[in-house]
């Protein structure tokens, strides 16, 4: 880890100058400008003054960052068989997330999971098929490039009276599912 680089970086981000920082940290601009070169290394107190004055700890500074996945592939995806419907979780462990998506695909005659009522919204794309959409005792028909949106008010669930699999990108929030 290059330190130096580390501090300019977090100097910059507060939008401080070297002579504002040295005079926080009661060290020299130029100790300051040599150890943003990493040409000089601070002790641990002296990095620890540092960091203070720019509003972090040592444990936040070198905290590791997982870089963060933005792109899945099937292989990432979680799969669950049943009988009337299969769920693919299309991101992973997104129950840590505001947000849940998931593939869901009704054979014929297939009926999904019933959502009871819930806090939160659900937003759904008919990709293949055709669904209908029961909330409560209300049918609403959504054809293959049709979507759904609704609160989770309503107990809610998707059957298939087609004859042909229907596939759904179906996402929740907060995660359900």
């Amino acid at each position: 880890m290059e330190i130096g680089q580390k501090i300019k970086q977090l100097r910059i981000q507060k939008g401080l100058t070297l002579e504002e920082l040295a005079s926080r940290s009661e060290l020299t601009k130029g100790f300051l400008s040599q150890m943003e070169r990493d040409l000089t290394s601070p002790s641990i107190a002296t990095l620890n003054d540092i960091l203070e004055a720019l509003g972090t700890t040592l444990a936040e500074f070198f905290k590791e960052e997982k870089e963060e996945q933005l792109v899945f592939h099937k292989e990432d995806f979680f799969v669950d068989e049943r009988e009337d419907y299969t769920i693919r979780w299309i991101v992973p462990n997104t129950q840590k997330n505001e947000m849940e998506p998931i593939l869901i695909e009704l054979p014929q005659g297939g009926e999904s999971f019933v959502m009871d009522p819930h806090s939160g919204e659900e937003f759904g794309y008919v990709l293949e098929g055709a669904v209908i959409l029961m909330t409560g005792e209300d049918r609403h028909i959504v054809h293959k490039g049709e979507t759904f949106y609704l609160s989770g008010k309503t107990r809610h669930y998707l059957k298939n009276e087609k004859k042909t699999t229907a596939k759904v990108l179906w996402v929740s929030t907060p995660p359900l599912f």
